[in-house]
């Protein structure tokens, strides 16, 4: 193999960036050192995969970058060196465009500048980094695969980052200032330690025998943002019996603050060894610890505020948006492979939506912000076997922060955060749980009800306020947890018990209950043809090892997470003509719950704010001709699912929670139709909600009192028209009644047919108005 001239090798790196041009035919590096020029931003990156595309390179000199990346670092800077252009653009002066005037000047002025010492490193110069890129092809590797024969060579891994360290300056070339001559003196740094000047090496000192002392200047000196992070092992790569492996992982300039703890990434990067310092040296000997120096970082779920739809899918999500089925159709897509929960999808959808954060300005303090949270919190309690961790699961995997953890692995500080001593500094530092790890995300516990009780405590700040007091081991402080919970519980005695009121089977406290916008019942009854579709829907998943067909083909998690972030992206307001009907609609709610013996629900203020919650989610999904019903539908939803189930209260000592719940539900659901204000409709669709999550428990009661489905639906008609003292009853508000107590369209025509035959009523031809014959 002949020797690499390195001459030779910067002249191909020049006519490469001089040259290449992309696939619009622009000169692509060229525009990128022009910005570089301008002062526009700091980083070039080098792809391998355009220089596999470019014709001039030989497959040689790519292995040779490829094998020996921090060398070809180096080769590249010093071909931006001397292919940079001139500035296009005026930009002020900051401290080194200021500093590196006035030492050019001095260089010429001296003629001493020919000592080695006072010669201006390249480093000190340059206002750019540069990063070689791995191609984005090919398989990455999982970190114990990684193997001693890939040292100093770019390579890729994936994995979740479970540490990260602060961002703190990292010293790339010292300047010192001799008090003798008066020189400056340039010391580059290579490692991580390193040992300083403390004589002048210049000429003149030496001629003159004088051992001058040496000042180090931080102002002039160049320093590097340095952060330090670990990378473990993804579960899916451990093999059977192992432990996950971790590798540590350094971050360096532009590339700072790019991860957090729990997110889960690719890097390309080099793979070199780094030896013990201090007493650990001692004990290693010829062993030496490995780390990662990162060149790029690819996230594998953006953040929805940073992601930036593609040509297509913006193609993709304006085309949905005008299907008129779109709610049922991202409703149906999360988790197609599990049979039913129909409205509970629903409700995970809006989850995963949320509503906006409102912030009011508080009358004492004007700098002070009361915050009104727009995440919405859901909590699935049901009995065994009814896909509850399954639902959890699908639903971290589809958002593009969420963090799974169970309720008895975790205690108060593991879902807080913990106090723990710095391995490196030895201070004491803050290390967030899992609800700070989710922020702006989403937590999801299961086994929620097995969790002790004092670190169940823990979650009633974070639920409300969003945010963990720390008062401990001398730190005080708050940390911001903004994260909508997902829990997932058992009845106290395993089952739910249709003997036992509401209140003893949920065997959670009304604190902690009460900050769920909406509390999911869900039972596991013996039914022939629900089992029978059941059975054949799980046989048809384990043969085909896909869903069913659904009608349509369902949509992929990329584009759901694309259409949520469009729909985040609104800030939808309640308008003055609905207040009066949110107000109706709520009170009705209490009233109802008053007079019934045994409440399935405590209707609190916070039940009228998840409502809201809700509805600004909404998409304008055409699910109902009249608005009227979109709005009881949302109203129902929070008023069956709040929290304190079973608890009695006088309505005159009404409390916030069935508000806040009713708002919440109400401004999801006008996101998800990208709308700016709530709509009639998505009042309905959060009340429909909130009354689907406790059906399980009113078709017990409609059994218990005797009456069959379509007896039923007569008695709510005729109950609902004698209120309100009419004889005539149109179509679209008696569909509204039924569906708020769980019956479909197809039941409330066959009660229509039946009573209309037995001279009960007359109905319209056309529009199926309802005119009762006998008051």
């Amino acid at each position: 193999m002949k020797p690499v001239r390195f001459e030779e090798e910067k002249n191909l790196a020049k006519d490469f960036l001089s040259n290449f041009a992309d696939a619009n035919g622009e000169s692509k590096y060229m525009n990128i050192l022009q910005d570089v020029a301008n002062h526009k931003f700091r980083a070039v990156q080098i792809d391998l995969e355009d220089l596999i595309n470019y014709k001039d390179l030989d497959e040689e000199f790519l292995r040779r970058v490829t094998e020996n990346t921090r060398r070809y670092v180096g080769i590249f800077a010093d071909a931006i060196d001397e292919v940079l252009p001139k500035p296009t653009e005026a930009f002020p002066d900051d401290d080194h465009d200021i500093l590196m005037t006035q030492r050019s000047e001095d260089t010429t002025e001296n003629a001493e500048g020919s000592d080695a010492n006072q010669k201006m490193p390249s480093e000190i110069k340059r206002y750019f980094e540069v990063y070689i890129r791995a191609p984005s092809k090919g398989r990455p590797f999982t970190i114990r695969e990684v193997k001693a024969s890939n040292i100093g060579q770019l390579v890729k891994i994936s994995g979740i980052v479970t540490r990260c360290s602060d961002v703190k300056p990292l010293m790339q070339v010292a300047v010192y200032t001799c008090e003798e001559c008066g020189f400056e003196i340039y010391q580059e740094v290579t490692a991580r330690v390193f040992m300083p000047l403390f004589e002048c090496p210049t000429k003149r000192c030496k001629t003159n025998n004088t051992k001058g002392n040496l000042i180090l200047q931080l102002r002039a000196s160049k320093f590097l943002k340095f952060q330090e992070a670990k990378i473990q092992e993804l579960a899916e790569h451990v093999p059977k019996g192992h432990i996950p492996r971790s590798m540590t992982v350094h971050f360096r300039g532009e590339l700072t603050r790019k991860v957090a703890p729990g997110d889960v990434v690719e890097l390309s990067g080099i793979f070199l060894p780094i030896p013990y310092t201090g007493f650990r040296a001692m004990r290693a000997g010829l062993v030496a610890d490995t780390f990662l120096e990162a060149m790029s970082v690819t996230h594998f779920k953006k953040k929805y505020e940073e992601y930036e739809p593609r040509g297509d899918e913006e193609k993709q999500i304006a085309s949905l948006a005008e299907d008129g089925d779109i709610y049922n159709k991202l409703a149906q897509s999360l988790a197609p492979e599990i049979y039913g929960h129909e409205d509970i999808k629903k409700a995970l959808l809006l989850l995963l939506v949320g509503a906006p954060h409102r912030k009011l300005k508080d009358g004492m303090k004007e700098l002070n912000e009361l915050q009104i949270r727009g995440d919405l919190h859901l909590c699935l309690m049901g009995d065994p076997g009814v896909a509850k961790s399954q639902l959890l699961k699908h639903i971290i995997n589809v958002a593009p922060r969420g963090v799974y953890t169970t309720g008895k692995g975790s205690s108060g500080v593991g879902l807080t955060a913990a106090v723990q001593k710095d391995p490196v500094t030895n201070e004491m530092v803050l290390e967030g749980g899992a609800l700070v790890l989710a922020d702006m995300g989403i937590c999801a516990i299961d086994e929620f009800d097995k969790m002790d009780e004092s670190d169940r405590t823990a979650i009633h700040e974070v639920m409300e306020q969003q945010t963990v007091s720390i008062a401990k081991a001398g730190i005080t402080t708050s940390l911001n947890a903004r994260t909508a919970v997902l829990a997932a519980a058992n009845p106290a005695w395993g089952r739910y018990d249709l003997r036992r009121t509401p209140a003893e089977n949920i065997n959670l406290p009304p604190a902690l209950l009460s900050r769920f916008d909406l509390l999911w019942l869900i039972l596991d009854r013996a039914d022939m043809d629900s089992d029978l579709e059941m059975a054949r829907h799980v046989v048809y998943v384990h043969q085909n090892k896909e869903s069913p067909a659904l009608g349509f083909t369902p949509l992929e998690p990329s584009i759901l997470r694309a259409y949520i972030s469009t729909a985040r992206r609104f800030s939808p307001y309640v308008p003055k003509e609905l207040e009066e009907y949110i107000a109706t609609a709520y009170s009705g709610m209490r009233q109802e719950e008053a007079k019934s013996n045994t409440p399935h629900s405590y209707t609190t203020v916070r039940t009228l704010l998840s409502i809201l919650r809700i509805s600004a989610v909404s998409l304008d999904f055409h699910l109902f001709s009249n608005h009227k019903r979109w709005l009881f539908w949302c109203i129902e939803m929070g008023y069956g699912t709040l929290s304190g189930l079973g608890y009695e209260v006088e309505v005159e000592n009404c409390s916030a929670v069935l508000l806040k719940a009713d708002f919440k539900l109400l401004i999801a659901l006008a996101r998800l139709r990208f709308s700016e204000s709530v709509a009639q409709s998505d009042v309905d669709e959060a009340l429909r909600l909130m009354q689907m999550s406790k059906f399980s428990l009113y078709s017990d009661d409609r059994q218990r009192s005797g009456l069959d489905a379509i007896s039923d639906i007569y008695s709510i008609l005729r109950d609902e028209a004698a209120r309100a003292n009419k004889m005539d009853v149109s179509y679209a508000h008696a569909l509204n009644w039924i569906s708020r107590k769980g019956y479909s369209e197809a039941q409330l025509k066959e009660c229509l047919e039946e009573y209309a035959s037995l001279n009960v009523w007359q109905i319209h031809p056309h529009t199926f108005d309802i005119r009762f014959i006998d008051a």
